[in-house]
């Protein structure tokens, strides 16, 4: 089977409540939270996964004292040799806004996202004010349903929870069964011992509760969608 190397790209963060991560845990905390692209390096096809935030303002302190290296979507692409026109697939975990806002640099790219979240999407609950719908205008979207087969060594695990259409990203490497959360979460939401827990933020507590026990159980290395030690790594597997 096909074996990719996932390169964690830093575009751009947040600071925000421990609590939006983990629910019932931890609230009161304050803390940053990283957006990542992933590019998924050894396929036929140029493919990312999420795009990240387009604007963003953090202190330089936050990325020196974390380790992490947080350039805008070009200049992040720019690190492994690759330019937003060279994009031929981005697969998306989720449409809120901090996970999408580079799509539109990505002229040649095919969006692929689960049928439910683009539901959602376009017709969003005015609860949830982390969906823009005008951010994939004109863009080619295609939409998928449930767990896919998507290429060799790349699988879609549906995820539903944190928002209705969430995916989780499989990647088969060297050093087994690499799996991207399709939910919001960080190091926190997987204890060591002790069950998962479900992001703080969701449409369904329950779904999101057991789409993270799926994935803990399913992969052989996790990456938490905002853990700041993901932004630390180069590659994945090193």
């Amino acid at each position: 089977m096909r074996e990719y190397v996932i390169r964690p790209l830093t575009i751009g963060a947040n600071e925000t409540d421990q609590g939006i991560m983990t629910y019932l845990r931890d609230y009161g905390k304050r803390i940053w939270i990283p957006s990542y692209a992933f590019y998924l390096e050894g396929g036929d096809e140029t493919i990312l996964v999420d795009t990240g935030l387009e604007q963003f303002m953090v202190p330089d302190e936050v990325a020196r004292e974390n380790g992490l290296e947080i350039l805008a979507f070009e200049d992040a692409l720019a690190t492994v040799g690759l330019k937003p026109e060279d994009i031929d697939l981005i697969i998306h975990t989720h449409l809120h806004n901090d996970h999408c806002e580079n799509d539109y640099q990505c002229s040649n790219a095919t969006i692929l996202v689960q049928e439910k979240e683009y539901e959602f999407f376009k017709n969003p609950h005015p609860i949830d004010h982390r969906y823009y719908p005008d951010l994939l205008d004109g863009l080619k979207v295609e939409v998928v349903d449930g767990d896919v087969s998507l290429r060799e060594g790349i699988d879609l695990i549906f995820t539903p929870g944190h928002t209705p259409g969430g995916q989780s990203v499989s990647v088969n490497t060297r050093a087994g069964r690499a799996i991207i959360t399709g939910f919001c979460c960080n190091a926190k939401n997987f204890p060591e011992t002790g069950p998962a827990v479900a992001p703080g933020v969701h449409t369904d507590a329950i779904a999101a509760y057991d789409s993270a026990q799926k994935i803990r159980q399913m992969a052989d290395i996790l990456i938490p969608l905002h853990d700041l030690s993901v932004g630390r790594r180069k590659r994945i597997p090193a």
